[in-house]
This record gives structure tokens, C-alpha cells and sequence, in this order.
């Protein structure tokens, strides 16, 4: 336990060890960032088609959407990971990052979508009636009544996913990119198991910290919603 606790100490007093940690830390966030834009951007519109009437000219986009989901949620992360690396983006010299960023946010985007399709339909369809009773568009009814609803209970699935997306960026290691997960590796490569330890440790306590923080983040979010809720009933 003594020499756990000494190489912790000289881990963090290598300032070679502490910059590949930061590096890595770095890149990993980078893609977690760029990637969930994409997840959230791109899952929001299929939700859209897919809870849109479906009307002829809808059929198309909302088969595309189906085929889309279903594969992506039915293959490995990883798989997909290869795919981009290997096979659609094998092409000398193009950044690695960019590949990640479009691969998790391809991948992401299939899990909000169904986020944000479920946090649409749990808003009661009597409120839509309702306003077309009253002669609002459904541009308006959307925007105005279903919308800020549907946001309320899309929150927290979506902070679970955000979480998920910067678990799973750990696995671009496998490709030999740079991240949180590949420095503690090299930190630890070629020592022995006390000493390969700490820096793993340490990635944790990185990984840790940032979900945290998310989690945190997402719970005042809640919080000041349903403080604004009960402003609205008084």
C-alpha cells in the first residue's frame, strides 16, 4: 500500500506524466463535446420525422430514420468505431479526431432521438387538441406548449446520455488515438502491476470528476425547472 501511494506522489510530480494525463484528458472531452452536438443535433431531427403525421411525403425520411437507429442501436460501438476508421474514412492523412467526433455523434444520435421522440410523446396529446381548439397552428402548439414540456422530461435521459457518450470515447485507444484512457497506458507500460495501477487510478478519478460534474449540472437544471413549474402554478 506504501508503494501505491509513492507512486501516486511521483506520478504527480513527473510533470512528463501530468502532460500526457492533461493530453489525453483533453482529446477526450473534444470528441465527448463535438460528438454530443452532433448526437443532439442530428437525434432531434429524427425525432421529429419520426413523431411527424405521415403523409406521403414523409414515408421516405421516416424509413431512412428507422433503418438508421435500428442498425446503430443494434451494433457494437466499437464495431462502428472500425468502420469509420477502416472502411468509410480510410483515407491517408484524415484526422483521426474528426473520425471519432462523426462516429460517436452518429452513434449518439441514434440514442437521443429516441430521447427526444419519448420526451414528445409523454407531453398528453389532450393539451395539442386543445390548442387547435383554439385555433393555435401547429407550429405554435409545438413551440409553445409541447416543446418546453417535452424538454422538462428529456433532461435527465439526456444527461444519462451525454455520461454514456463520454464513458464510451475510451475505446478510441483501440485505434491508437491519444486519449485519457491510452496516457494512463503508456504511463504504466513496461512497469510492474503496483506501479500500471496508479495511473489507471488516476483516469478514473478524470473520468469521475467530469461525470460528476454533468450529474451535477443536469440536477440544478431539474432543480430550477421544477422551481419555475411551481412559480407557474402560484
Amino acid at each position: 500500500m506504501s508503494d501505491f501511494f509513492s507512486k501516486i506522489g511521483e506520478l504527480f510530480s513527473t510533470p512528463e506524466y501530468i502532460d500526457s494525463l492533461l493530453h489525453g484528458f483533453l482529446l477526450t472531452i473534444q470528441i465527448s463535446y463535438f460528438a454530443i452536438l452532433i448526437g443532439v443535433a442530428l437525434g432531434t431531427l429524427i425525432a421529429l420525422i419520426d413523431v411527424a403525421k405521415p403523409t406521403k411525403w414523409m414515408v421516405v425520411p421516416k424509413f431512412i430514420c428507422k433503418i438508421y437507429t435500428t442498425v446503430i442501436r443494434g451494433t457494437p460501438m466499437a464495431l462502428q468505431l472500425f468502420i469509420m476508421f477502416f472502411v468509410i474514412f480510410a483515407i491517408k492523412g484524415f484526422p483521426s479526431i474528426i473520425i471519432a467526433i462523426i462516429a460517436f455523434g452518429l452513434n449518439s444520435a441514434a440514442y437521443t432521438s429516441e430521447v427526444v421522440r419519448g420526451g414528445i410523446l409523454s407531453v398528453d396529446k389532450g393539451q395539442t387538441e386543445a390548442g387547435l381548439a383554439l385555433g393555435l397552428s401547429n407550429r405554435t402548439i409545438f413551440f409553445k406548449i409541447v416543446a418546453p414540456q417535452a424538454i422538462k422530461n428529456i433532461i435527465p435521459a439526456l444527461g444519462n446520455e451525454i455520461i454514456t457518450v463520454i464513458k464510451e470515447t475510451a475505446i478510441v485507444s483501440m485505434v491508437g488515438m491519444y486519449d485519457l484512457n491510452m496516457a494512463a497506458k503508456d504511463i504504466g507500460s513496461g512497469q510492474n502491476m503496483a506501479s500500471y495501477l496508479v495511473p489507471m487510478v488516476t483516469a478514473a478519478l478524470f473520468y469521475l470528476g467530469t461525470i460528476y460534474l454533468i450529474t451535477f449540472i443536469v440536477k440544478r437544471i431539474e432543480k430550477n425547472l421544477r422551481k419555475s413549474d411551481l412559480r407557474t402554478e402560484e
